[in-house]
């Protein structure tokens, strides 16, 4: 899977490749029980630190994207398909800043609501979407 990071990005490392992850496993290009690369072979690859690695993997596991083996690393988990309520709760407190950010800079309700149905397309749809 390739990875897209923007060393000169607002958006922490670690936040972009954890991204770039739940992004390849959204649109199928990590399945369950596939292996990520090693910390070392990852932060080598991408080329950032290893620790910056190791947080996005601590990341991943702490939300039930990957499990963490000492002799396997980490695998992408079975990712349940019915949220729980706290994460509910947390998707309506990050939208709620996308859609006031999204309302300053000038978008309305229909072009929002377009641009994220864009989007479902491509995660349930299986549509290639070009970063």
């Amino acid at each position: 899977m390739l990875m897209r990071l923007d060393f000169e990005s607002d958006t922490p490392i670690y936040i972009q490749l954890k991204r770039e992850i739940i992004y390849g496993i959204a649109t199928g290009q990590l399945k369950e029980g596939d292996s990520l690369p090693s910390v070392r072979h990852m932060a080598e690859d991408i080329g950032v630190n290893m620790h910056t690695v190791n947080k996005t993997y601590n990341l991943l596991k702490a939300d039930g994207f990957v499990t963490i083996d000492r002799r396997k690393g980490a695998i992408i988990s079975n990712i349940s398909k019915k949220p729980s309520l706290d994460y509910i709760e947390n998707l309506k407190q990050d939208m709620k800043y996308t859609i006031a950010e999204a309302v300053c800079k000038g978008i309305d309700k229909e072009d929002f609501l377009k641009e994220c149905n864009e989007l479902f397309k491509i995660y349930l749809g299986g549509v290639k979407y070009e970063k």
